[in-house]
């Protein structure tokens, strides 16, 4: 099997690499290992002056920042460093406005580039900060995570978390490239590299059922630290968003089937309140089974295809039901209240991703909230 869009490098080469194709802002998506520590000549091309501003984050920092500033002294590519607390709660306003006086106490020009170097947390504020720092400074990701890689690096969404929802406050900015290095997933936490996976199974059950059988055989291996599985999951999660952004950047049609699992999931973060109890990936997991739930509640999608999705991720070690989240606080209602604050409401209606069976997704306008609450109800007294 091989990724949609892959263009494999030659032998010798570290990296695959694939496009993402938005006409004049194209840019590339570079897929291997060693690339933090290369990652000075593969920029070069794509920077307007030989001027960098590093974001990372206290994780992140000890690890790898050292790796990528000689990258860049390398190619004599000025830089400076922020680094940022770890963690979601790191995405709001405050944060946000300290990044930004941090970059113009750094006397950024337009020309300066924005270099996130980090998971799916770093990629969005510092992404974001670029966006709108005189409006618009250039944006490299340097994803560290297998969440950051197969999604949030690619397609140009950033934003922040606010106390009426997640990422409700951003800006669509691409960037000029992705340098998505799998070695360095092998120095994240087991509970990180699950939640990533969350998001490599949605591009299976989205529209690509042979990939979702692909990890039912591989997906342990992934997870355990097969470099092959990691590198082709990465690159064909990528190559697929990387399909439908080209086809709809705005979110204003089939872009919005990424977000399968994500209603539900971010209703579920925002309950828990962006915390440790509950992990992006691991909410898109609860949701995408919540999703399944529905589509079969309506008459849409055969139960043994929610039974297989069910018992995948459960075999990855992501959680598949509410049990344990915030005790007995989390109830149908609240996740109701929170997803009329989605960012998908149309005219006061929910749009919901449903699923006709594995890789069957599609885009429903018009689903009765009554079903919505029946599916919630029943998981949270389960």
């Amino acid at each position: 099997m091989t990724a949609r869009g892959q263009r494999t490098a030659p032998p010798g080469q570290p990296a695959a690499s694939l496009k993402v194709e938005l006409g004049r802002r194209s840019y590339d998506i570079f897929v291997g290992e060693g690339l933090v520590a290369a990652a000075g000549r593969h920029m070069l091309p794509v920077l307007a002056q030989p001027r960098t501003v590093i974001v990372t984050d206290s994780n992140v920092a000890p690890l790898y920042l050292a790796a990528l500033e000689a990258a860049l002294d390398e190619v004599d590519v000025e830089h400076t460093a922020i680094v940022l607390a770890a963690g979601e709660r790191t995405k709001d306003f405050g944060h946000l406005r300290q990044l930004t006086d941090d970059l113009l106490d750094a006397r950024v020009e337009r020309s300066t580039t924005v270099v996130a170097l980090g998971g799916g947390v770093v990629g969005d504020i510092a992404g974001f900060a670029a966006a709108i720092t005189l409006r618009g400074l250039a944006c490299v990701q340097v994803p560290t995570t297998l969440l950051a890689q197969v999604d949030s690096a690619v397609g140009g969404k950033t934003g922040i978390n606010t106390a009426h929802g997640k990422n409700l406050i951003g800006a669509f900015h691409q960037p000029r490239l992705v340098l998505a290095d799998i070695a360095t997933l092998d120095t994240l936490a087991p509970r990180e590299l699950r939640a990533g996976y969350a998001e490599v199974v949605k591009y299976g059950v989205l529209d690509d059922p042979a990939f979702f059988t692909w990890l039912e055989a591989n997906g342990k291996s992934l997870l355990d630290g097969d470099t092959d599985a990691r590198r082709h999951a990465v690159l064909t999660s990528c190559a697929a968003k990387a399909a439908i952004v080209a086809d709809d950047e705005r979110e204003t049609g089939r872009r919005a089937l990424l977000n399968l699992g994500h209603t539900f999931g971010h209703a579920l973060e925002v309950e828990t309140g962006y915390g440790d109890s509950l992990m992006h990936g691991e909410a898109v997991a609860i949701g995408m089974v919540l999703a399944f739930d529905l589509s079969v509640r309506l008459g849409l999608c055969p139960a043994e295809d929610r039974e297989r999705v069910r018992r995948h991720l459960a075999a990855a070690g992501l959680p598949v039901g509410l049990g344990g989240l915030a005790g007995s606080s989390v109830s149908a209602g609240a996740l109701l209240a929170h997803m009329g604050m989605d960012k998908k409401v149309r005219a006061g209606k929910l749009t919901f991703v449903l699923v006709r069976g594995i890789g069957k997704a599609f885009i429903a306008h018009d689903v009765d909230p009554g079903d919505v609450g029946a599916v919630l109800e029943n998981a949270v007294t389960a």
